[in-house]
């Protein structure tokens, strides 16, 4: 099985939460590979550029990990993805979803309707943790 480490940003802005459309029709978060040498947290944070078009993001906390397996029919192989995720917040809600990457929508959705949406159900508690850890975050900072 081929192991990759990835990284990847579950953004805010407001009360809204940043979601792409992939070209499957699948909504999605930005995430993508960490080469050697990279630190994941500058990766999510250039993703969540290059995919989505929003920047400049801050890094509040981190957001948690999660898994993808599944077999990769151009590699002939099972592959399996660890994503280690940043809870970020944006400084507004200016998106441009990158065509050129594959997805076909995307931009800022309300908390409840970003959820709905959100294909895969890993995904959906992590956006919702992720939330939850930023508010945290955020109010211990207040104090």
């Amino acid at each position: 099985m081929l192991q990759r480490n990835c990284a990847g940003g579950v953004v805010f802005s407001g009360e809204k939460l940043l979601l792409l459309r992939n070209d499957k029709n699948e909504w999605v978060l930005p995430k993508g590979l960490v080469p050697a040498g990279a630190l994941s947290y500058q990766v999510a944070k250039d993703r969540v550029a290059a995919e989505a078009g929003v920047s400049p993001v801050e890094i509040v906390c981190p957001a948690g990990e999660t898994r993808d397996e599944f077999y990769s029919t151009t590699r002939k192989c099972p592959v399996c993805n660890h994503i280690v995720w940043y809870a970020m917040r944006a400084f507004g809600e200016d998106s441009a979803f990158n065509a050129a990457l594959g997805f076909t929508g995307g931009g800022f959705f309300p908390l409840d309707r970003a959820l709905d949406l959100i294909t895969y159900s890993q995904d959906k508690a992590l956006a919702a943790a992720a939330w939850e850890k930023l508010r945290a975050a955020e109010a211990g900072e207040k104090k």
